[in-house]
């Protein structure tokens, strides 16, 4: 399981690589401009990265807030807010989502591309959605965007390198290939990914760069049950990024919740915060049980 400290320096080395590989990604932009248009300034991006979301939304007028547990990526944003002219928009802080510190209160909140997921347990997930809580104005909004834990793409995940990109390395013009590979535990729900990046010299001699982080999935039902036991209504569930219903085939999962206002979280009894970890894994194991049957000779390891 990773820590913070472990997360962070994963993502330290990436940062060099993170651009390179979303350079061309887009496709959500439109769907938070709109939900930042509905809420106006300030917002607040969990794991904003190197500001791939955070800069159009400073260009569009908005006072926006990032906050990561990566100093490597925080820099990569700060330097391209700085050559933007941005840097009066936008406020950028090494933090943990589980324990805010900030003194704004922000009327939109976001987590893009699968950042919640880094959380690693149910008390990682409860204490970020508590933290965010604290955080929101009344009316305000929490998006949260991951991908649809689909039974047959879990089973397939058996450690297969895939090659997924080939693009010229923009320093020296030879070719940068990205590779990945993931397995699954269905015992914990957590997916290990490595990523692989190969830089090839004039000889055509590769230089590889691993990346490995987890990801823990949650499943429709499960994520219910964390928005109400964090003090969140769950306004709408989508299934992508043009706002589609949410239904069982559908590739995204993107949760809007608002705050109740009746506070859970941290100003709960502890008795309660027991009460609602196990509500949770109660609904995590009548999953698990039905991926069991669902294939139950599949070998997990690469």
């Amino acid at each position: 399981m990773w820590s913070g400290g472990e997360l962070m320096s994963q993502f330290d080395l990436y940062a060099g690589f993170y651009d390179l590989d979303y350079q061309d990604f887009d496709d959500d932009l439109h769907m938070v401009q709109q939900f930042a248009l509905r809420c106006g300034s300030p917002v607040l991006e969990l794991g904003c990265g190197t500001g791939r979301l955070l800069l159009p939304l400073a260009r569009q007028g908005f006072q926006v807030t990032g906050v990561d547990l990566s100093a490597g990526m925080l820099e990569v944003a700060a330097r391209k807010a700085r050559t933007e002219g941005l840097a009066d928009r936008i406020v950028l802080l090494q933090q943990d989502m589980r324990e805010l510190a900030l003194e704004a209160r922000f009327g939109f909140a976001f987590a893009a591309i699968n950042s919640f997921l880094h959380m690693m347990t149910v008390e990682d997930q409860l204490a970020a959605l508590d933290s965010v809580y604290q955080h929101l104005i009344p009316g305000g909004l929490l998006l949260v965007d991951m991908f649809n834990p689909d039974p047959e793409r879990l089973l397939d995940a058996r450690g297969q390198v895939v090659l997924e990109k080939v693009m010229a390395d923009p320093d020296t013009g030879q070719p940068l290939l990205k590779f990945q590979s993931q397995v699954v535990d269905l015992e914990t729900q957590i997916m290990h990914t490595t990523l692989m990046w190969d830089r090839m010299d004039a000889e055509g001699v590769a230089q590889r760069s691993l990346f490995p982080f987890s990801l823990r999935y949650i499943f429709p039902g499960e994520l219910g049950l964390l928005f109400r036991q964090s003090g969140f209504v769950l306004e709408a569930l989508y299934g992508s990024y043009d706002l589609d219903e949410f239904a069982a085939n559908s590739d995204k999962m993107i949760a809007v919740g608002l705050p109740s206002r009746v506070q859970f979280g941290r100003k709960c009894t502890r008795a309660f915060e027991l009460s609602a970890v196990a509500s949770i894994r109660s609904t995590w194991s009548v999953t698990h049980a039905c991926l069991t049957r669902f294939s139950p000779a599949r070998a997990w390891e690469p």
